[in-house]
């Protein structure tokens, strides 16, 4: 089961580039029209995340040319707390007419439940899947005046002091605490988890040398990178694209059998009607095709989909499926 599904989840990272341009040219032969009732009020779009991170930034990137392809104002609301369970939980409370949407990532969808006893929604029942917006492997960066010039090097450094190397992530139970646990199980050294209440917070704290190391989406952690204060330690997988591009995997850097391929993507609440939440599909579609929006995606090291609800469900439940057995291979768990 376990190697099926690493298997699976490292293929789809790897086919999702093919993947994309032939969804989103399927979506440009559909021509775009709004329901006779809709959208007739602006439209919420909730980041369960701090402003300054990269679910924040992808929101209000979306939320802008959703803005111009709607004609009605879309506004992003930052509502976080418990590693994205907080603003997602009250998304999946929100009357289901496609006024509140919420932009959710593989860590709070796929991974969260399987790791907090509970997040207060059923990432599959409680959530009608719009759009995946993007597809990007996790990064695993240190300062670049840091010590460590290689992943090698911070395990070196781990091995030698047990208990008091440290890595960052944006929260308890996130895809990124869940990839640190792994990495320590798998190289059998003993790392000091950080969380933190989103990327930004973290970034701060890693620049000003409080925590070793950092697991964040590429998107969090490009500014610094581009910048050249950040050094990429490693990728969790190939398909990277950018200032990412040609940086060492997990695997490349001796550690086999743990990828993950950590994706943006839009919901509404489920009994969202059918037609309104094709329409919004089709609107995402429209802003994938922006040069603006390619072009900033690509910049924060992460891939455009733009894909159709069905396609994305099935993503959800493929990945829901894979970060349950790597939950228990990591041994992690919350209350």
């Amino acid at each position: 089961m376990k190697h099926h599904a690493l298997h699976a989840c490292g293929t789809a990272a790897l086919a999702m580039a093919g993947l994309m341009w032939s969804a989103s040219g399927q979506a440009q032969a559909q021509a775009l029209k709004a329901p006779a009732d809709y959208p007739k009020q602006a439209i919420t779009v909730v980041s369960p995340f701090p402003p300054g991170g990269g679910n924040d930034n992808v929101a209000r990137l979306i939320a802008q040319e959703l803005g111009v392809i709607t004609g009605q104002s879309v506004v992003v609301e930052n509502r976080s707390g418990a590693g994205g369970n907080v603003g997602t939980a009250q998304v999946s409370r929100a009357k289901p007419d496609g006024y509140t949407l919420v932009m959710s990532q593989t860590s709070v969808m796929a991974v969260n439940p399987r790791l907090y006893k509970n997040v207060g929604f059923d990432p599959v029942k409680d959530f009608t899947p719009i759009s995946q917006i993007t597809s990007a492997p996790l990064v695993l960066v240190a300062r670049t005046e840091s010590p460590y010039k290689t992943l090698g090097d911070y395990l070196d450094a781990a091995r030698k002091q047990p208990g008091i190397i440290t890595y960052a992530t944006p929260g308890n139970g996130t895809m990124s605490h869940l990839m640190g646990a792994l990495v320590s199980k798998k190289a059998g050294v003993n790392l000091v988890h950080v969380p933190y209440r989103g990327a930004a917070p973290a970034i701060t704290d890693l620049m000003g040398g409080t925590v070793d190391m950092l697991i964040t989406s590429p998107a969090s952690a490009e500014p610094m990178v581009t910048a050249g204060k950040l050094r990429i330690l490693a990728l969790s997988h190939e398909n990277s694209i950018g200032v990412f591009k040609g940086a060492p995997t997990l695997k490349q850097s001796g550690l086999d059998g743990i990828t993950a391929d950590d994706w943006y993507g839009l919901f509404a609440p489920a009994g969202t009607p059918p037609e309104r939440v094709a329409y919004l599909a089709g609107a995402v579609a429209q802003a994938m095709k922006s040069p603006t929006v390619i072009a900033k995606i690509n910049s924060g090291g992460s891939w455009p989909v733009g894909s159709q609800p069905d396609a994305f469900k099935t993503r959800l439940q493929e990945d829901t499926v894979y970060w349950a057995d790597m939950v228990k291979t990591a041994g992690v768990s919350l209350d």
